[in-house]
């Protein structure tokens, strides 16, 4: 597999190389939808975010975007999605989603788009097997090299996701107290603007070296759009890709043992998806 080009904070089709087909888990979760499960699947990623809703599917080396924002309900999305990839086939979905996931589905709305997300339908929708995780998640799915390693987003809030030998563990890192407010307060976009930034690299620098200290990661990636805006990045951490949240949704149609091997260690457990996760990107209660 060619390595993904950087497309951090450019909003023009970018060309990246992605895999033709992906291999499937041996049972898929979706149930009835799956009539194929042993055949190779093509995956159109769905990448939402709080502007824009990226998109890709396997064998094509452009993305496609679509504005999104405060009135972006889930309806809309799929109609103007279908709409958008009329022309690309696929079997299968897999949606990273701006707000909490558990069992692969949202269970909070989330701050920066409309609503109607918890309890939305989305495999009838797309008339698809779908897997839903959250957008930090898959993000980090598709940046993990083996090992222990934690996912920070600097984007519209702040995403965090841990991967433990294969498997996502649930984090609600954003939400925990920090100075007056929260780590998502001081390092998402609003924090950004409020600070400048100056005082938001500072804030960076702070929060990951405590994040380091406090969960002994094997490895560090900052990821989001706004990791553009450091200078340099913390000690011992490397830099994600937004195209990386791509390859992290084919991966979540992959055998985790295999995608696991592949990057250098086993999983102790069956999936990648298989316990909930809980991410630190802004979302509402109900």
């Amino acid at each position: 597999m060619e390595k993904l080009r950087n497309i951090r904070g450019d909003e023009k089709p970018n060309t990246v190389m992605v895999p033709s087909t992906v291999k499937p888990l041996p049972q898929d979760r979706t149930g009835s939808l799956a009539n194929n499960s042993h055949a190779p699947k093509k995956v159109l990623v769905t990448d939402i975010g709080g502007t824009s809703v990226k998109l890709l599917v396997s064998g094509q080396q452009e993305r496609r975007m679509l504005p999104s924002g405060c009135k972006m309900t889930p309806d809309k999305m799929v109609r103007r999605t279908l709409e958008l990839v009329s022309d690309w086939d696929y079997s299968v979905v897999s949606i990273g989603y701006p707000g909490p996931v558990l069992r692969g589905r949202p269970i909070c709305e989330p701050y920066n788009l409309g609503r109607g997300w918890v309890g939305f339908d989305f495999a009838t929708a797309f008339r698809r097997p779908i897997k839903v995780v959250n957008d930090a998640a898959m993000q980090a799915l598709g940046s993990y090299k083996g090992g222990t390693m934690l996912f920070l987003g600097l984007g519209t809030g702040f995403g965090t996701a841990m991967i433990v030998d294969g498997i996502i563990e649930p984090m609600e890192l954003g939400h925990l107290r920090y100075k007056k407010a929260t780590y998502e307060d001081y390092l998402g976009r609003a924090g950004l603007e409020r600070l400048g930034k100056r005082r938001w690299r500072h804030h960076v620098e702070d929060v990951v070296e405590r994040l380091i200290a406090v969960l002994e990661p094997d490895d560090v990636v900052i990821g989001g759009g706004n990791v553009k805006k450091l200078k340099k990045l913390p000690l011992g951490c490397r830099p994600g890709d937004n195209n990386n949240a791509f390859l992290g949704g084919f991966r979540l149609w992959e055998d985790p043992r295999e995608t696991a091997r592949a990057s250098g260690s086993l999983p102790c457990q069956p999936s990648f998806a298989s316990r909930p996760f809980r991410s630190s990107m802004g979302a509402r209660r109900k």
